[in-house]
């Protein structure tokens, strides 16, 4: 496959996915009994907060585990390639330190497989689609090394979405709100789905997506692509010191390009090994009498 077609399938797909501080002061916590708070009201909470939590990620080091493979419709896997990273957060960008690289690829009658860099069949349709979906999904000018467009709810993108409170429930072991959201401009194609957020920190534990409309008839039928079961999940964890990172993330999805490239694609992300190399805040949502 040429540069130009790789490059090509590679932005197709990145349009198609959306690959559209620190500070003295305590994060938002929670509302006492007697408080009722509204969905936007939470989430603008836990906007200030996601933009804290981005820039206190720079205290630490950890290690990243991302597995991709490609596979046919019939389910036959193409490519796979396994990478584990040493992540080490600059003030600045993400350095990322490849530990180890493994794979497997289908070969005319068997798979081959293989260790180490370079990648062999590199210039294959499915090692630029194992590369360009592993480099889309990471992103090394944030602190954490993992793209806002994976939770976009900055406060500079927060007036994108509208919310709506759909209950407070346990979640996982945590007192949690789950918020349900979707493009705040109906007409845009962007992310939709629920999110889980611990009514005590304000941080996201967990949130699920779907891609909030369906791709125009036109796009699917005349030019023959479409991207069906696009969406994901991400998991958040609070490390020692009070910092929530993204820990986990996942998603499968079809993707079916200019009537000849039929592929399932599914990537896995596991952020591991936490640790924290110095303190210049600590996040800490320990209020008195706010619990």
């Amino acid at each position: 496959m040429t540069n130009r077609f790789r490059l090509l399938i590679i932005a197709v797909v990145g349009c198609l996915s959306l690959a559209a501080s620190a500070q003295d002061a305590k994060p938002e916590t929670a509302a006492t009994p007697s408080q009722t708070l509204t969905a936007q009201e939470i989430m603008e909470r836990v906007a200030a907060n996601q933009d804290r939590s981005e820039q206190a990620r720079k205290q630490y080091v950890y290690r990243q585990h991302i597995k991709v493979a490609t596979r046919k419709t019939n389910g036959k896997l193409m490519r796979e390639e396994t990478t584990d990273y040493h992540v080490i957060p600059q003030a600045d960008k993400t350095d990322r330190q490849l530990e180890k690289l493994t794979g497997k690829y289908w070969d005319k009658h068997n798979y081959i497989e293989f260790s180490g860099e370079p990648a062999p069949d590199a210039d294959s349709l499915d090692a630029g689609l194992v590369k360009g979906m592993r480099d889309d999904l990471i992103e090394p000018k944030t602190k954490d090394g993992f793209g806002q467009n994976q939770f976009p709810f900055s406060t500079k993108k927060l007036p994108d979405y509208s919310f709506k409170l759909v209950a407070r429930e346990t979640f996982q072991g945590h007192d949690a709100y789950d918020i349900s959201f979707s493009p705040a401009n109906k007409a845009e194609y962007d992310w939709a789905g629920e999110a889980y957020i611990d009514a005590a920190d304000f941080e996201p534990i967990y949130v699920y997506t779907k891609l909030s409309r369906k791709l125009p008839f036109a796009v699917r039928t005349l030019l023959g692509t479409d991207v069906p079961g696009i969406g994901y999940s991400l998991r958040y964890e609070r490390q020692p010191g009070g910092v929530w990172f993204p820990k986990t993330y996942g998603t499968e999805f079809g993707l079916h390009v200019l009537f000849f490239l039929n592929r399932e694609i599914s990537i896995s992300l596991d952020n591991r090994d936490f640790e924290q190399t110095h303190v210049e805040t600590k996040i800490n949502a320990d209020v008195p009498g706010e619990r």
